[in-house]
């Protein structure tokens, strides 16, 4: 082999017989010596030419001493912003800083085994922490450590082998046909009637109707557009990507939809008239008072939490109501693909593991359907 150039790194053979490559790497209190090692030169050559792409390529850190906390927070701000939506970004990060850095955050990354991670779960559920969350948890670990390999920050991912809890099925709340009409009723008054009419006939999500524009909409051909939708970002609201490529649909609205939204919309521009200047016009459909987008906590607290002592009904979610949706209409016979198209579910399995119960039974019609293939 020829002798390399200068920054190309030095193989040398050492007294025990083994081979070294030695190079160096920019860190931030100037440039620091690293050493591999082979059992032939040609092994060390290979890690080197290795090494030195990755330096060129700017995957180098002086990883000696990173914390798994040090280390989560370059990944979080470095490879997970931007690429997933901002409340995921958020969630993801307040799960780091709320749980995981607080017990494992001193830890070294190159120490981090899979009895650490393992105890780790079993604290935060003997803390209450749910599950789900827990899962949660899991998945940043695993997304985590998973980058720090391709980074070469450490030789593999603990959290692989580690079991995470088992999913506890969500118990769905959802209206009866009764109590569906004791809302509606009570919502009658309600500046923001039409948003609970579209809630219930068409399952959609609070943010995708919170950002509702009257451009999405066609009253004339009762078809409406899901394009954007609201979130909240460092306390404040803003508008973003529907939640999946599915959550972007039409939806065809039912008569009493349309008329809610008449009437909606004669209301709307009587204030708009009353305030003048003073009105906020954003070409939303739901707003506060004075035309500005409506808070979602504010839209629970103020409104939907006292539509529910009215209407004599027990305490929900706001995404009860999409549960409610889908369950009428699949105790009703309307076929699962339906369902999961007018809700935006990424797959058809999304809906039937999550509403398989209320789904009616087609035995009989499996049965009869096998004697008339057969007689």
């Amino acid at each position: 082999m020829g002798r390399r150039g200068n920054g190309e790194g030095t193989i040398s053979r050492r007294k025990d017989g083994r081979w070294e490559g030695r190079y160096y790497v920019p860190t931030e209190d100037g440039p620091k010596r690293k050493v591999i090692y082979g059992k032939t030169r040609a092994e060390v050559s290979e890690k080197l030419t290795k090494a030195l792409s990755d330096r060129a390529n700017g995957i180098v850190y002086d990883n000696e001493n990173i914390t798994i906390g040090e280390y989560l927070d370059v990944w979080l701000k470095g490879s997970v912003y931007g690429s997933v939506r901002q409340s995921t970004y958020d969630r993801d990060t307040n799960l780091v800083n709320n749980h995981i850095k607080p017990v494992l955050g001193s830890l070294k990354l190159k120490k981090l085994n899979s009895a650490h991670v393992q105890n780790f779960y079993r604290n935060r559920l003997d803390t209450g922490l749910s599950a789900s969350t827990v899962r949660k948890i899991h998945d940043i670990l695993r997304r985590g450590l998973a980058q720090a390999v391709d980074w070469h920050l450490t030789q593999r991912n603990v959290a692989d082998v580690v079991k995470q809890p088992r999913p506890v099925p969500k118990e769905i709340v959802a209206l009866s046909t009764d109590e569906t009409r004791r809302l509606l009723d009570a919502a009658a008054e309600d500046r923001l009637e039409a948003l609970y009419v579209l809630a219930v006939h068409t399952g959609m999500r609070q943010g995708e109707m919170l950002a509702l524009r009257w451009q999405d909409v066609d009253i004339e051909n009762a078809v409406l557009s899901v394009r954007r939708t609201l979130t909240r970002r460092g306390g404040k609201v803003a508008f973003g990507e529907p939640k999946t490529k599915k959550s972007r649909r039409s939806i065809r609205l039912t008569l009493q939809a349309v008329d809610a939204l008449r009437a909606h919309l004669e209301r709307q521009l009587r204030d708009m008239e009353i305030l003048g200047d003073h009105y906020q016009d954003q070409g939303l459909i739901f707003t506060t008072d004075t035309g500005a987008p409506i808070n979602p906590s504010n839209l629970r607290q103020r409104s939907f939490t006292p539509l529910l002592k009215r209407a004599g009904l027990p305490h929900m979610r706001f995404h009860d109501l999409r549960h409610t949706c889908a369950t009428l209409l699949l105790s009703r016979g309307v076929h699962p693909k339906f369902v999961q198209e007018l809700l935006g579910h990424a797959t058809i399995a999304i809906t039937l593991d999550t509403y398989s119960h209320v789904i009616p039974s087609m035995g009989d019609a499996t049965a009869k359907a096998m004697e008339d293939a057969l007689a």
